[in-house]
């Protein structure tokens, strides 16, 4: 994200721009309400200080952070975000999974992850087993709520933090390599038989819980889907920032 920020600075001179430097490495592991609601305050705080507005870029698990971070504080002035590569559906990969949790099988990994323990991580809290949907639900104390599937006092307030949005992109490509399903980059994701459904064809859009048909139907939505990018590249890869992300930053 560094590198990132610095090619920003150069396209756009005199940008204030903050790369958050909490929950790296392991400290990442924290439950994602902890996150959202640190660093929730941490955004609240640029806006007050840009009250012209902000633009928000989100990467791997720190997009659906971002997210989150939107829906939590609806009283953000942020105009545009940009999701990177981040699981906005939810995960459910090997591939993923070993990078932390090298000795889990992904189809059991719901036996850790739907407990107590498990919702006390991250990933535990984005975990979205296609096969153990009841368990999800019962369980999962992030996911479910900010995609308005469970609802909550805070039902309506989730929904208008997106939709005040002047634009969100989302930015995900086949050879990611580690969101799995890739499309959950996109809002899709995965049926009981492991088919990806697309956003448009989910029910979470066509009832348009948290605004993505309201942001889509009026011109707000952009998808961007790029092959030939890993999953470690996105923040780094000349094409992806000079195409798909700095032009949506004028």
């Amino acid at each position: 994200m560094v590198a990132m920020a610095k090619r920003i600075q150069e396209a756009h001179p005199g940008t204030d721009i903050h790369v958050p430097g909490k929950f790296g490495g392991w400290s990442s592991l924290a439950p994602m309400w902890h996150q959202v609601v640190d660093l929730g305050n941490d955004l609240m705080k640029l806006s007050a200080a840009h009250p012209q507005g902000i633009n928000l870029i989100g990467y791997s698990q720190g997009g659906l952070i971002a997210r989150a971070i939107l829906q939590q504080f609806p009283n953000h002035n942020v105009k545009t975000f940009i999701s990177l590569s981040s699981p906005q559906a939810g995960q459910y990969g090997t591939k993923f999974l070993h990078l932390i949790f090298p000795h889990l099988f992904c189809k059991t990994a719901y036996e850790l992850f739907y407990s107590s323990v498990g919702q006390h991580t991250s990933v535990g809290n984005y975990w979205n087993d296609p096969h153990q949907q009841k368990l999800f639900y019962n369980y999962s104390r992030f996911l479910p709520y900010i995609d308005n599937e469970l609802s909550s006092p805070r039902s309506d307030v989730f929904k208008s933090g997106i939709t005040k949005l002047e634009r969100l992109v989302l930015i995900g490509g086949p050879n990611d390599g580690v969101i799995t399903p890739w499309q959950s980059s996109h809002f899709g994701y995965y049926n009981e038989e492991e088919e990806v459904i697309d956003m448009r064809q989910r029910e979470f859009y066509k009832n348009d819980l948290i605004g993505l048909k309201t942001l889509d139907l009026n011109g707000k939505l952009t998808v961007v889907e790029l092959s030939g990018v890993s999953h470690f590249d996105w923040h780094k890869n000349s094409t992806v920032l000079d195409k798909y992300i700095l032009p949506f930053l004028d």
